[in-house]
């Protein structure tokens, strides 16, 4: 018999990649050889973007032709618009997402195109997309038109300008631009090894990434950023950490935000996203909310030996450029969506099927029972 597998997949190498490298017990995130800390003071996200799809960094003359390609193809088809309309106004920006990812997908000229001259051309098309649906979900729900792209301006810079209707600072959308890098990609973690699941059975791109919306939906995976921001309104000042605290353990609630499957140490997406937490909350006169997480950071640390992933400093971040707390998780699929889209074209470039086998811990030789006598 075979050895059954640690719960959740814990410790299982399910297949190799050379798009991202985790160190859990050395707090190490690299992409393509590129440490995070080289990455995340240095680069843009299409700059990433493009690392991550062709395994090493543009020359200026080819980011400059990429971040081109990207704004020429952020338009959506009027009948994606027509179908995110005619959603319920309640509806909840990821199922939002999901659904226009999916709409989208049946109006792309490559939909069933598994090729990879295709792929590519769908993975620019839902990088450059992603910010594009997310503005139409968040202005449609204000009862407001969605505004057309302006391929002038960079991808973060002009998602706050269709969000906002006006255009964002150059530190907000520097900082926007640092959190999208910093969630690019994260090896096999759920939603992207859901995509791979999904494209080993050369499912489509878009059915793919569909399912990695779907799987990023979750509170335990980046629905946490939005619970973990929820949680410092709920504690509300600094003083009411210790107390608050105390009473979430005795209730045993999970500290949204803090620990990681992987990370032993300091998740290293948190370090930079601590320090644009601290910056950008003085700006917005919403310190407060950085001198509590430092406070609940170290409770949590010095109390449970736990520390804080890359969801809980990210909250106050976009706290702090006033982004609408249930947008925080479609932001996280923006960044992602760099990578979900490279890791279905490294799955259908070497595939096999995703098939792993399930211990059974059932009932065995029942006898059957005619049902007059049960």
């Amino acid at each position: 018999m075979t050895a059954a597998a640690g719960k959740g997949l814990e410790g299982v190498v399910a297949s190799r990649t050379s798009l991202s490298f985790i160190d859990g017990l050395e707090g190490v995130l690299v992409y393509r050889g590129y440490n995070i800390h080289e990455l995340a003071p240095n680069a843009s996200f299409p700059e990433s973007v493009f690392l991550l799809w062709t395994g090493r960094l543009p020359t200026r003359s080819e980011l400059d032709a990429f971040e081109a390609k990207l704004a020429a193809r952020r338009g959506l088809d009027p009948r994606t618009l027509e179908g995110l309309m005619s959603l319920p106004r309640d509806t909840v920006p990821m199922a939002a997402l999901r659904t226009g990812i999916s709409i989208d997908g049946l109006y792309d000229p490559d939909a069933e195109d598994n090729s990879a001259e295709a792929n590519e051309r769908k993975a620019v098309r839902l990088v450059a997309r992603t910010p594009t649906l997310i503005a139409a979900i968040h202005r449609i729900r204000q009862g407001l038109e969605p505004l057309s792209p302006d391929p002038s301006l960079s991808l973060s810079a002009d998602f706050v300008r269709m969000a906002n209707g006006e255009p964002g600072t150059s530190e907000a959308v520097d900082a926007l631009d640092r959190t999208l890098l910093l969630y690019l990609d994260h090896g096999f973690n759920a939603s992207t090894f859901a995509c791979r699941v999904i494209a080993a059975t050369l499912g489509d791109m878009h059915s793919a990434v569909t399912g990695g919306v779907g799987a990023l939906k979750g509170s335990l995976h980046g629905g946490a950023n939005a619970k973990a921001m929820h949680t410092l309104l709920e504690i509300g000042e600094l003083e009411n950490v210790g107390p608050w605290l105390e009473r979430a353990f005795a209730e045993r609630r999970k500290i949204m935000g803090f620990g990681h499957r992987v990370y032993k140490t300091e998740d290293p997406r948190a370090t930079h996203l601590r320090e644009m937490s601290r910056v950008l909350t003085q700006q917005a006169g919403l310190g407060k909310f950085y001198e509590m997480s430092r406070e609940l950071e170290d409770q949590m640390i010095s109390q449970k030996g736990i520390n804080p992933n890359v969801d809980f400093y990210c909250a106050t971040v976009y706290y702090a450029l006033g982004i609408p707390i249930d947008l925080y998780t479609p932001l996280f699929a923006m960044g992602r969506m760099g990578g979900w889209t490279a890791h279905v074209m490294e799955q259908h470039a070497d595939n096999r099927l995703i098939r792993p086998r399930a211990e059974y811990v059932g009932e065995m030789d029942l006898r059957w029972v005619a049902i007059g006598d049960r």
